[in-house]
């Protein structure tokens, strides 16, 4: 055995190469794969070896049975959904967190992996000027988690508001069972969010409204005000709002300074999502984008998005932590310890009860990159993004459909659906970049996201002399 760890270590040192060399020339790989649904099986053997396989074997298979089906997120040229952030400090911190490899679910299971999680969330939110209420160093009830993603923080915040609902009217009304309070719940989104808030109320057993949005794709603080009042002279219990600053299908955001005081007058838990946008609010002049944030009760981004901490870390903060820890609170004798309460059990802030030690990457990234050089790396992305704006405006058969805020670019042919779909199918399968459509009404459009820390301008002139030319080949056919 002694024999094997010397020869895995220096597998180790093998794939750091290997990775480097990956990353460093991703943009000769096609974006996208060509493979076929069932490809992989043929090219593996049916069963596990029996004896060890030698490792140039494996590596070697890296490239003829992984490649071939991966879609490279970080390829320059990759500018579909939005992007999964990726850089070395990170992935070095990973591989730190996978030779630990503790078990965070209390504070005695390893000290450092909560006590490192406690500080970065402070340290994060300190960077985006998150109010003191949310912070664990104020000395309030506050405090942040990692999530593995904002999904998870949408589904924790919902019970954890289910959890403070069904507390409040009990004390209102001893009589009533927790299954009827339960069934009058009624929690509100906008028609315009993701659709993991759909499901955090179909997996908390609760009720949820899809509101309509204005002219700007924004739900607005009077939409949700009277939906409240309607829902409440029908005899339900308003209990949980979701405020989306960045909307997936085209990066607009939601009127939080109108909502929040909505929310707050009738008791309803604001849980803001900014799973994608929070991470520019690094940057002082994006932080009027999350105006009215003092007035909510959770929120949420993610730095494994757009600020160079590979997935998965998504930050949370709660006002009021303790609706979750009574909620999810199972307390064995094996899990129990001296230290507890006097720091975060963190298995009490989530769904799963192991966790990673998920706070070094953003350690790393904090202390390797500086907020200075992530502010510039947000500035960058955003500046490519009205760059590819620039040249779509210059072309007058495509229109800009969204406001340009971010790192999000919404346009289309002037013209009908059929023509953009026919436009995302051809392009797709070019295969020299990757985008997805949306469609928001009756309007379908494509989506140009700034993904990968590699994009440069001459790549986004790539991407645009992409879309050109295929534009000219489906309008030749009509």
């Amino acid at each position: 055995m002694e024999m094997e760890a010397d020869q895995f270590k220096d597998f180790g040192k093998a794939m750091i190469d290997y990775v480097s060399s990956y990353l460093e020339n991703i943009r000769d790989r096609r974006v996208l794969p060509t493979v076929e649904p069932g490809y992989l099986r043929p090219l593996i053997p049916e069963t596990a070896p029996e004896k060890p396989d030698n490792w140039e074997d494996v590596m070697s298979d890296i490239e003829k049975v992984i490649m071939p089906g991966v879609t490279h997120w970080h390829s320059p040229r990759f500018h579909a959904y939005f992007p999964t952030a990726n850089s070395y400090p990170a992935i070095v911190a990973d591989i730190l967190s996978g030779a630990i490899a503790c078990i965070g679910f209390s504070w005695i299971a390893s000290p450092a992996c909560t006590e490192l999680e406690v500080v970065m969330l402070d340290w994060l939110g300190k960077m985006i000027d998150l109010p003191k209420e949310f912070l664990a160093c104020s000395g309030g009830k506050g405090g942040g988690v990692i999530q593995g993603t904002a999904s998870e923080a949408t589904l924790v915040a919902l019970l954890g508001a289910k959890a403070r609902a069904v507390n409040s009217t009990k004390k209102k009304h001893p009589d009533m069972k927790e299954s009827d309070i339960v069934s009058k719940l009624v929690g509100y989104t906008s028609s315009q969010s993701h659709s993991s808030v759909e499901r955090a109320g179909l997996l908390g057993g609760v009720q949820l409204r899809s509101l309509p949005t204005d002219d700007s794709n924004r739900l607005r603080g009077a939409t949700l005000e009277q939906a409240i009042k309607e829902d409440v002279e029908a005899g339900l219990i308003p209990f949980y709002a979701v405020n989306t600053l960045g909307t997936t299908s085209s990066c607009t955001f939601d009127a939080l300074d109108e909502i929040g005081p909505v929310c707050n007058e009738n008791d309803v838990w604001l849980h803001v999502d900014a799973a994608y946008a929070g991470s520019a609010f690094i940057c002082p002049e994006f932080r009027h984008l999350m105006k009215g944030i003092e007035r909510a009760d959770s929120f949420n981004f993610n730095p494994h998005k757009w600020m160079l901490v590979n997935f998965d870390c998504s930050a949370m903060w709660l006002k009021d932590p303790s609706w979750l820890v009574n909620a999810f609170n199972v307390d064995p004798l094996y899990l129990k310890h001296e230290q507890q309460g006097s720091a975060p059990d963190y298995r009490h802030w989530q769904i799963p009860l192991g966790r990673r030690f998920r706070a070094l990457k953003l350690w790393f990234v904090l202390r390797l990159y500086g907020i200075e050089n992530l502010q510039k790396f947000i500035r960058k992305h955003v500046d490519l993004a009205h760059y590819f704006e620039n040249l779509v405006r210059s072309d007058e058969r495509f229109e800009i459909t969204e406001e340009v805020v971010l790192g999000l670019v919404c346009f289309r042919l002037k013209g009908d659906n059929a023509t953009n779909e026919g436009l995302l199918k051809r392009l797709n399968g070019r295969g020299v970049i990757h985008l997805v459509p949306s469609k928001i009404g009756d309007t379908y459009f494509l989506r140009l996201a700034i993904c990968s820390r590699f994009t440069e301008e001459s790549d986004i002139d790539i991407s645009w002399k992409e879309v050109k030319e295929t534009a000219d080949e489906v309008l030749a056919q009509k």
